[in-house]
């Protein structure tokens, strides 16, 4: 008896080569996903990198002419609404925290421009009591650890940077804060230093400008704040919210706190 062919039903009398294999159908199946994937990921990029050009566009403007946009201005000391924390420094937000400029890079904080457009005029200010450290090898930032926050035994940071010149040969750094200070209580408001366009590299600077970040805790320390995922938004902490423009602003002002002298 002849046994039963493989090829005995309509279907399978087909030449081989005019069906799709189960191999060619999940090849296939497998491009179409990653061209989707693709594609999705590519929207996600230009919404991003749209949305940050929008703001980088807006910081040229800023640049261009201060005094025309006293509506962008936050103050240092102001407390927003019910806030956690005041202002840091006054000027303009120009970047905020995730913003990116170049695909899988993002902004691990604020970048808050002063208005006079000149280092060591616009004063920069802890916003919230804490225990601030200078490591030694550091010429243009501080950082402030927050214990008991929001909860008790949580422990938050914040850390401040670009008080320096250009060439780093001048901190900015108030003097009661020399290099290898560590955990000395400051109080919300006390005078850190003044903003300026050290980039960490020299004679190549930035505007001049504050940059602010909540960090988290390692739980022996504090983590490497240019990894946003090492970082919070510092919107809630701040009370700033995007308004329908695109701006970050303050989302509402209850009191002011002077900075120390």
């Amino acid at each position: 008896m002849m046994s039963e062919s493989k090829f005995s039903t309509r279907d399978n009398r087909l030449p081989s080569a005019s069906r799709p294999t189960n191999r060619r159908k999940f090849l296939l199946l497998a491009v179409l996903i990653a061209l989707a994937l693709l594609a999705s990921a590519c929207a996600e990029a230009r919404t991003e990198l749209g949305e940050s050009a929008s703001r980088l566009m807006r910081l040229r403007a800023w640049f261009g002419d201060p005094s025309a946009h006293p509506e962008w201005l936050v103050n240092a000391g102001e407390r927003c609404g019910d806030a956690a924390m005041i202002m840091p420094t006054s000027g303009y937000i120009g970047v905020g925290w995730g913003d990116s400029f170049r695909p899988g890079h993002n902004h691990s904080g604020y970048d808050i421009f002063t208005p006079e457009r000149a280092n060591n005029i616009t004063p920069i200010v802890a916003a919230r009591d804490g225990y601030l450290t200078r490591e030694s090898t550091w010429r243009s930032a501080v950082i402030i650890r927050h214990p008991n926050f929001p909860r008790p035994g949580d422990v938050l940071w914040t850390y401040y940077t670009h008080m320096a010149s250009a060439d780093g040969e001048t901190s900015f750094i108030a003097p009661e804060f020399p290099s290898g200070t560590h955990e000395v209580f400051v109080k919300a408001g006390t005078l850190l230093g003044y903003q300026g366009n050290w980039s960490g590299v020299a004679n190549a600077p930035t505007g001049v400008h504050l940059h602010f970040s909540v960090v988290k805790s390692t739980g022996s320390g504090y983590a490497n704040e240019t990894i946003i995922e090492n970082t919070f938004d510092p919107g809630p902490f701040l009370g700033i919210e995007t308004g329908p423009d695109g701006f970050l602003v303050c989302a509402q002002t209850s009191s002011q706190e002077n900075p120390e002298p």
